[in-house]
């Protein structure tokens, strides 16, 4: 059966995973507000339709996790009137770009080589800890926008999953919302009309064949493990999300206060 798309979350023709946030419990009874923070794929396919959506949010700030290369493989974001576009790459364009070529161009036997035996989900866990262990100053600066002036945002990175995932995961958490929800909300991802379209190069019996992306699936899955590693991650280095996000993000209490007050009723 074909997952429906509830009618209060529209399904825009050119942008993947696209979904407002609002409506998380906090860990003191609260909930995220409706209308104050969306995640999607990138919004370089953005339909007239999708944009005339898209400005209709009243959007303050778009974030873009995407590093040079993604932009040149996808395109620039459609520009929205009046709307802040921040571009943080999350990844560096030369960490992986033969990998990302193999992936794209690599025959069965190659794939196999760089993904079988679970090297494609090692890959994907270390990528998580690297981000945000390595990253903490892009995450500091978004969440000080948010905590300035930078709401209605909409974060987003390619497929709206690993990058944007992650960063929507650590302002979750900074306003307190239950570890269990921002994991549910991060699996979200694997509905099939969110997925990522995996572009491979080649004929479509050989690009795409089960044994493909059965090889692939690591690298296009919202995993749970992956998200626990980088919770993981902050546990081993800051020894909890409170020193993570005054030391290593250098949130203040009352930065993250106001933070509450701009994402929560």
């Amino acid at each position: 059966m074909t997952q429906q798309v509830p009618s209060t979350e529209p399904e825009l023709a050119g942008v993947r995973n696209f979904r407002d946030v609002g409506g998380l419990p906090t860990v003191d009874g609260r909930r995220v507000r409706p209308g104050v923070l969306f995640r999607s794929g990138h919004l370089a396919h953005a339909t007239e339709d999708d944009a005339a959506f898209l400005a209709s949010l009243g959007l303050h700030t778009i974030f873009d996790f995407r590093n040079a290369a993604d932009q040149r493989l996808e395109g620039p974001d459609v520009a929205l009137p009046g709307v802040r576009n921040v571009n943080l790459p999350l990844s560096d364009p030369a960490d992986g770009a033969e990998f990302w070529k193999m992936v794209r161009d690599g025959d069965l036997d190659q794939l196999r080589g760089i993904l079988a035996d679970g090297k494609a989900a090692a890959r994907m866990v270390a990528s998580y800890r690297t981000i945000v262990k390595e990253r903490t100053a892009e995450h500091s600066r978004v969440l000080h926008s948010i905590a300035e002036d930078s709401v209605p945002a909409l974060m987003h990175c390619a497929a709206g999953k690993d990058r944007a995932g992650i960063s929507i995961a650590v302002t979750l958490l900074a306003v307190g919302v239950e570890r269990e929800a921002v994991i549910a909300d991060y699996l979200e991802s694997n509905a099939k009309h969110r997925r990522y379209k995996v572009r491979r190069n080649g004929s479509a019996d050989t690009a795409y064949t089960p044994e493909v992306m059965e090889l692939l699936s690591p690298l296009f899955d919202a995993r749970a493990e992956y998200l626990q590693a980088a919770f993981a991650s902050i546990e081993e280095t800051w020894g909890g999300v409170d020193t993570y996000f005054e030391q290593g993000l250098g949130l203040t209490p009352a930065t993250r206060e106001r933070l509450r007050e701009r994402l929560l009723d």
